[in-house]
């Protein structure tokens, strides 16, 4: 079982910049492909960005394709979203995801609110 915490998320203005984290518990961490999902007001729950278990693969989102950055450090067991140029349609609930596949992951963080004001 793996237990994901996200942090990091905020307010900032449309243009500004964020960095997501999120730390994983248990020895198994870097066995696991991590991402982010989302989810605006009102709307259904995306696919952000994903990165394999050794980090040397990743995949995105075609909204956040060229400014988003998802990373990951496995020995302190942490992923990370770098957002850059943010927009005001990027206000959603962050989370963060581990294992299953690109569509359906198997374990999911809290969630951490991003808000970007025009």
């Amino acid at each position: 079982q793996v237990q994901l915490v996200e942090s990091g998320g905020g307010l900032v203005q449309a243009g500004d910049s964020l960095r997501l984290s999120c730390a994983g518990s248990g020895r198994t961490f870097s066995s696991y492909a991590m991402g982010w999902f989302r989810q605006a007001p009102r709307k259904e729950r995306e696919f952000v960005a994903r990165i394999s278990w050794n980090g040397g693969s990743t995949d995105y989102a075609d909204s956040v394709k060229g400014r988003f950055t998802i990373s990951r450090d496995n020995g302190k067991n942490t992923v990370y979203l770098q957002m850059n140029s943010l927009k005001p349609e990027d206000t959603a609930v962050y989370y963060c995801v581990a294992g299953g596949t690109k569509a359906t992951p198997n374990h999911w963080g809290q969630g951490t609110q991003v808000t970007v004001s025009s």
